[in-house]
């Protein structure tokens, strides 16, 4: 049994009998892709000046157009616009309402071009956009950082590899290591914007028009560096659409590796920091909890992120040239990388500036982990040991110290003198963490100088984007 037909499309000249109901449901996407209304509406707006200027339309008949299509922003921004499923999409929901509103000049919005290089314009359009909001996150996140790492320049923590002990580094240090991840996905979604910016529009259905169009024009008008080389993989191509996810999903890892330190960092087991009361949450039975839901969150949405990003590359990994109507199943996908990396983004904004440092904590947690033990190598190097010779005597020491329960710098002289000789009462401003630091003084050094030295230029960096 079928559903019953309904409403004759705008292109339904060459068919026999309506869309079936269920056909119109299942194929429709003005329910998501209402989201680019208004850039839809940019497009069409630089088309039709475009055909005027060429004079295919009239003067006349392009201020008509284009006074119709402002009043349909108008009433899109203002949330009055009635959405039609049975017009499928947003172009033809727009279109459509064009031609009721001004009458049949409206039918002549859509010469010299095809949705299909229409959606492709509309994408790039708003993804445009996108990316300059979240790159604007991005900046912001950046700063945030920027202002720890110079509060807490001198504060020493432990640095981890293999999430043991390994040499003391300052917290401020651990704060621009994050820092240059963002300054990483930054200058990726840079390179992305590059290849977004080039417009599809005027490659028609997938040949090209016949119609003597301008696209420089109209390029130039909607703000593109550049128009397309190729109509067939200008239609098709949707290669920007995968690389803003690419670049998405390494800001996602990023924050999810941030979001598993502070998990880490706030529990009881490290006590190295504490966060806002109002970032996070407590137990329904537990009335002691308090839960770093923000972060945990953050490092679950990863995983949304990057299966959105595969469902894209398996979406186009068998399609032929041109477009096909799989590419339909894009923009769901791309939105929920848009949304959920915004919505991330901002929590983090909101959340890190709330973060309180416990340095006893950090400070305790270093001189536990004989995290000063390369160090005492370092110094036996430079008094003419051999670096493996000393790594050895290195591992006796900290084998005897565990076992007496304290710290190197708590060792006697003697007592370190029983596995090298050579060692003398200089060694115990090399054992103190203080020192430690401060002899990684070099650039991208965890030294307090070197540290203060990194934001500087950092903030120089972000001063050079505005």
């Amino acid at each position: 049994m079928t559903s019953k037909p309904t409403t004759v499309k705008p292109w339904g000249g060459r068919f026999t009998e309506s869309t079936d109901s269920f056909v119109e449901s299942f194929t429709e996407s003005v329910s998501f892709d209402q989201r680019l209304a208004l850039h839809d509406i940019t497009g069409s707006l630089a088309h039709v000046r475009m055909l005027a200027h060429v004079k295919i339309l009239t003067d006349a008949e392009c201020r008509q157009i284009c006074a119709g299509l402002e009043q349909i922003a108008g009433d899109i921004e203002a949330g009055s616009f009635i959405w039609q499923s049975e017009l499928e999409d947003v172009h033809m929901n727009i279109e459509m309402a064009l031609v009721q509103g001004i009458g049949d000049v409206g039918k002549k919005l859509h010469t010299a071009r095809s949705r299909n290089d229409q959606v492709a314009t509309d994408l790039r359009l708003y993804l445009r956009d996108v990316v300059d909001a979240v790159s604007a996150q991005l900046l912001t996140l950046m700063t945030v950082l920027t202002d720890m790492a110079e509060a807490e320049a001198d504060t020493i923590m432990p640095g981890f590899t293999h999430l043991q002990s390994a040499q003391p580094v300052t917290f401020g240090h651990h704060m621009l290591a994050w820092y240059e991840m963002l300054k990483r996905d930054r200058q990726r979604l840079s390179d992305c914007r590059a290849r977004i910016n080039v417009m599809p529009l005027g490659s028609a259905a997938l040949a090209g028009t016949g119609f003597p169009i301008d696209r420089a024009f109209t390029a130039d008008l909607l703000g593109f560096d550049a128009v397309t080389s190729n109509s067939l993989d200008a239609v098709s191509d949707r290669d920007f659409v995968i690389e803003f996810s690419a670049a998405a999903a390494m800001i996602m890892m990023h924050l999810s590796r941030f979001s598993e330190e502070l998990v880490l960092w706030i529990s009881p087991q490290f006590g190295f920091i504490d966060l806002g009361d109002a970032w996070c949450t407590g137990s329904s039975i537990m009335p002691q909890k308090k839960n770093p839901d923000i972060p945990e969150l953050v490092r679950g949405k990863t995983g949304r992120v990057y299966g959105d990003l595969m469902a894209l590359l398996t979406l186009m990994k068998g399609q032929p040239l041109a477009y096909n109507r799989d590419n339909q199943e894009d923009k769901e996908a791309l939105f929920d990388v848009i949304d959920t990396v915004q919505a991330c983004l901002h929590a983090y904004a909101g959340l890190l500036p709330t973060l309180t440092v416990n340095k006893n904590a950090m400070l305790d947690a270093a001189e536990r982990g004989y995290a000063t033990a390369t160090d005492l190598a370092d110094y036996l190097v430079q008094k003419g040991v051999p670096f493996r010779d000393a790594h050895a005597v290195v591992g006796n020491t900290v084998q005897f110290a565990i076992q007496a329960g304290r710290k190197l710098s708590e060792l006697s002289l003697a007592e370190l003198q029983q596995f090298s000789e050579r060692i003398d009462e200089d060694i115990y401003q090399k054992l103190e963490l203080t020192g430690s630091v401060a002899a990684r003084d070099h650039r991208g050094g965890t030294a307090p100088a070197q540290v203060k030295q990194a934001v500087q230029q950092a903030r120089d960096y972000i001063a050079s984007l505005h």
